[in-house]
């Protein structure tokens, strides 16, 4: 796959998990992120992500010019419809972890691709995918093990897929990078309808 040579690709996020997950595509994109704050006014997951997804894609927009597509995203982790941000602490970490032990939760990325041409809106896509997360059991040992490492304290839901968590994860029903916090397929497939990549 190769880039619209018209456009500069922008991934508006400073995550190293989704600068990996998009280079791996070979594709030819910038990282800027911006420095204002977002905001949302709803505890729905996918309303939260979908809102937080375009507001960084629209304040990196307002900082860049030219031809430019700005990919936003953002996740959540959902667990009986409350959204499980990054731990405050050591304590809140073990709470999060012992609720997602034995039990199965929700993720969402909400991502919102913008084209502007010479500063100006020209097309918009915005979509959140959805992924089931089933989590054996563990016990108290395992999820202050866990806690300790370090891992849970920047991650939303308090673990990374990826990561030490991995042994964890009974199944997973839906895209996997999606977990990761970039679902790469269903991105592709709309930069390709947007006419960003060919």
């Amino acid at each position: 796959m190769e880039n619209n040579k018209k456009y500069r690709l922008i991934l508006a996020s400073g995550s190293p998990r989704r600068k990996e997950i998009l280079g791996n595509t070979g594709l030819e994109f910038e990282i800027k992120t911006s420095d204002k704050e977002e905001i949302i006014n709803t505890t729905v997951p996918q309303d939260a992500v979908l809102a937080l997804s375009a507001q960084k894609a629209e304040f990196v927009g307002e900082e860049v010019s030219g031809d430019v597509c700005i990919i936003g995203a953002d996740t959540v982790v959902s667990y009986r419809n409350e959204i499980l941000g990054k731990p405050k602490n050591k304590e809140d970490a073990i709470r999060m972890v012992s609720e997602l032990a034995g039990d199965t939760h929700r993720v969402f990325t909400g991502v919102t691709i913008l084209v502007k041409e010479d500063g100006k809106e020209v097309k918009r896509s915005s979509f959140y995918v959805e992924t089931l997360v089933d989590v054996y059991s563990m016990s108290k040992k395992e999820i202050d093990e866990y806690v300790e490492s370090g891992e849970p304290m920047d991650k939303a839901g308090a673990y990374a897929i990826q990561g030490l968590f991995a042994p964890y994860i009974k199944k997973i029903d839906g895209d996997y990078y999606n977990i990761v916090g970039f679902p790469i397929s269903k991105i592709y497939h709309e930069l390709k309808n947007l006419e960003i990549v060919k």
